[in-house]
């Protein structure tokens, strides 16, 4: 309970004011009485001395003693109530100062309770200073903790929903690849239906030139024989062959050549359709290999244009294919050497890039393989017998490129060559004279 000290002290003030003002008035009251006692007794004094000068001499003189002696109980009653006045305002001072000095007490209590209660309020104060702080601290920690689960729920949606997006991506582009996949894997058997009709009907094509040039072969190696017969019988020794016959091997092997530098325009067309089809298989590494391979057919086409005919001399080698022997001279026999070579590096080279692209094992597939002409020069040896031995190391070096190992061949300062093992047992070659 509070006490409200400054309404007492003011009450108290109030008081002893009062008391004080009524003993002014007192005291005023009393010499007012007084006064008037004296100027009766003054008046009856003269009156009696009047009355004195009219009466008797004795009478006046008893007069004066029973005046004296009301004079004298006068001035004693007087000063009996002005004692009693002065007592009373003597105690009324003495209870004034007493309570003035209980009033100062009181203050002083209070002046030193004052410290003691204004500290009591300042630790309360403080304390509810605090207990508000925490409180608020308490407020922003739950709205801190608030706000970071909300953000860790804003982030866990936001996740879900790039996952569910990178997934409908991803199941998006596996269906994209499947369907071009798809697009490709039909474009390229029909491609291929439409190469092996074209291979076909090449084929039978070369077919019919190769019976051609067998039976001109033939006769030319009859001749030959019937020649060497007759210049045996005779003694003679060997010479060059007659001008006819110089002109008849020499138009048939330009033919030849004419054939092949028109299959040049075919090997393009067939060139750019395998760019395309690599292209939606995304096979970089076999489409560089292409061009490589394309940009080689180039210079030997240039080195062609500039190449004559030679005549190496009569049939000295024979080699056996498909059940048979055939023969050719020195000239023949390097380039079916050259072809099996050849298609070994560039058939290793294949092997490398498919397994670069992360391809399926299929040499067939392979520009080169398709073609397989890169080093022919159309003389002493048909393109499909250079083909035939160009395939031939073709798949030998694929196998060997794409695993990574050297079984038929070796690899020396960038350039892949087939053993020499290898090579006798594909073509078999035999020098007959």
């Amino acid at each position: 309970m509070k006490v409200n000290y400054k309404g007492l002290a003011t009450s108290a003030t109030l008081g002893l004011a009062l008391l004080v003002g009524v003993a002014d008035v007192t005291n005023a009251q009393g010499r007012r009485g007084r006064g008037r006692e004296r100027s009766e007794e003054a008046q009856q004094q003269s009156n009696q001395s009047n009355q004195s000068n009219q009466g008797n001499q004795g009478q006046g003189d008893q007069r004066r003693a029973e005046q004296e002696a009301r004079r004298n109980a006068d001035r004693q009653a007087r000063e009996q109530q002005q004692q009693a006045r002065e007592q009373q305002r003597q105690a009324e001072q003495q209870q004034a100062a007493q309570q003035r000095a209980a009033e100062q007490q009181q203050r002083e209590a209070q002046r030193a309770a004052q410290p003691t209660e204004q500290n009591q309020r300042w630790q309360q104060n403080r304390e509810r200073v605090r207990q508000d702080q925490e409180q608020r601290r308490a407020e922003q920690q739950q709205r801190a903790e608030r706000d970071q689960r909300w953000q860790q729920n804003k982030q866990r949606v936001e996740q879900n929903q790039q996952e569910q997006q990178r997934r409908w991506e991803q199941n998006k582009q596996r269906v994209e690849q499947n369907q071009a996949q798809q697009r490709a894997e039909q474009q390229r058997r029909l491609e291929q239906q439409r190469q092996v009709q074209q291979n076909q009907d090449w084929q039978r094509r070369q077919q019919n030139g190769d019976w051609q040039r067998q039976q001109q072969n033939g006769d030319w190696q009859r001749r030959q024989q019937e020649d060497s017969i007759r210049r045996q019988q005779s003694g003679g020794v060997y010479s060059n062959r007659s001008n006819d016959q110089q002109r008849d091997w020499r138009r048939y092997q330009e033919q030849r050549a004419n054939q092949y530098r028109q299959e040049w325009s075919r090997r393009q067309s067939y060139a750019l359709q395998q760019q395309r089809l690599y292209e939606q298989q995304r096979r970089r590494a076999q489409l560089r290999y292409q061009q490589r391979y394309l940009d080689r057919l180039r210079q030997d086409q240039l080195r062609l244009q500039s190449w004559s005919y030679n005549d190496y001399g009569p049939t000295n080698y024979r080699y056996y294919r498909g059940g048979s022997y055939y023969e050719t001279n020195r000239y023949g026999a390097q380039m079916l050497q050259q072809a099996v070579n050849n298609g070994y590096e560039e058939g290793f080279r294949a092997g490398q890039a498919d397994r670069e692209d992360g391809w399926q094992f299929s040499p067939e597939d392979a520009f080169g393989y398709q073609d397989s002409s890169y080093g022919y020069d159309s003389y002493y040896v048909d393109l499909s017998e250079y083909q035939y031995y160009f395939r031939e190391g073709f798949r030998r070096g694929y196998e060997d490129g794409y695993y990574s190992r050297y079984q038929y061949g070796r690899y020396s300062n960038g350039t892949a060559s087939i053993l020499g093992t290898i090579l006798q047992q594909i073509l078999n070659l035999q020098l007959i004279n």
